[in-house]
């Protein structure tokens, strides 16, 4: 298979499954760590097609979700200084944080925009010379180089007015979060398809050679996914746990060089906090010393705000696959896409939003 229509064709789709349907009697549990899968997942109904024995897991592959509370608390902050635009991408506008939302704020009266890229942000601050952009800057590694490239741009022109507040996270340590997580039986990963494009193959080697574990990248159609499990299955019978680059007709083994280069020269590799899962160690970017000045945290001289648990929100079990969304009693009683309680509800790659947009469980 060799082109995009080959991967959409039900023919294909079908050998596939009828395939997988007799490879094990075991219990597999596959974790996917990629919001777009997660759609993919739900909107192809692969769950349904699958033998009962194998369970796709959901996991925290959604970089809105994993965003911590007082980060939004902060981004709401910076919104009551005056002269500031918030330039934000479309989905964190209704993501909660302790007592407000981006959009209430911006009900409220406070300037915030939303827009499609960084560089949107540095066109804003080059528009308005008199006012400080603040651009929400969330993501994994996939969308890092995009802030790195606009910093240096920012740099290069001596623009004085745009500022980010960054909460860039990385993939590989929360994967080995989740696998020393006792709670969380994992067997092997679906990996992301946008994250391995910019940080290639070579990282996950950990986990065969830790973990004994296996991972498959993989792409975004139907066939893509349903031959990654098929080959899951088959390293798990043989007992010859690896890493496999299904996509490689975008991922490569060492990844993107440039990409990689440009989030080295601007970044540097820190402590993070993530929503449901706490501090986890060396998991986040921050500009390094370098590109500080576009600071907003230190450029405005605020702190994170201490973060709280929202009151019944299962979030937090969610992303570690420890739950599906219809197991918390606010599912689609209370939070809802028009009123989530919980970011997973908010984003368009949210574990409870796919459930709501796709799932059957209305027919439960």
């Amino acid at each position: 298979m060799k082109f995009v229509d080959e991967f959409r064709n039900g023919y294909y789709s079908k050998k596939i499954i009828k395939s997988i349907e007799n490879m094990t009697d075991r219990k597999i549990n596959i974790m996917e760590v990629c919001g777009t899968h997660t759609m993919s997942i739900f909107k192809y109904g692969l769950n349904d097609v699958l033998p009962s024995n194998i369970k796709l897991i959901s996991g925290p592959g959604c970089p809105v979700c994993v965003t911590p509370e007082n980060y939004i608390d902060a981004a709401i902050k910076l919104s009551h200084i005056e002269n500031v635009i918030i330039a934000t991408f479309g989905d964190m506008m209704k993501v909660p944080g302790k007592t407000s939302s981006l959009m209430e704020r911006k009900s409220e009266g406070s300037d915030i925009r939303i827009v499609y890229s960084p560089m949107d942000a540095l066109i804003l601050a080059k528009k308005n010379p008199f006012k400080n952009i603040i651009f929400l800057s969330v993501g994994f590694e996939t969308t890092t180089p995009m802030t790195a490239v606009t910093a240096i741009e920012a740099k290069n022109n001596n623009i004085k007015n745009l500022f980010f507040l960054t909460s860039h996270k990385l993939v590989i340590p929360v994967l080995k979060n989740l696998l020393e997580d006792k709670e969380i039986n994992i067997d092997a990963f679906l990996l992301p398809g946008h994250v391995s494009a910019i940080i290639g193959e070579k990282p996950y080697s950990f986990l065969c050679d830790n973990y004994k574990i296996s991972g498959v990248i993989t792409g975004f159609e139907a066939a893509d996914m349903l031959i990654s499990i098929k080959i899951i299955l088959q390293l798990i019978h043989n007992n010859t746990p690896k890493i496999i680059n299904g996509y490689k007709r975008v991922v490569k083994y060492d990844g993107n060089i440039n990409a990689l280069k440009y989030i080295e020269k601007v970044f540097k590799v820190v402590d993070s906090n993530w929503r449901g899962f706490g501090v986890i160690a060396k998991s986040g970017y921050e500009l390094n010393e370098n590109y500080e000045m576009f600071d907003a945290m230190k450029h405005f001289k605020i702190e994170l705000p201490n973060c709280t648990k929202i009151s019944k929100c299962k979030c937090s079990d969610i992303l570690k696959g420890k739950i599906t969304p219809i197991q918390c009693e606010l599912f689609q009683k209370i939070c809802t896409p028009e009123n989530p309680v919980g970011p997973c509800m908010v984003s368009s790659e949210g574990t409870c939003a796919a459930y709501y947009k796709y799932h059957n469980w209305r027919l439960r």
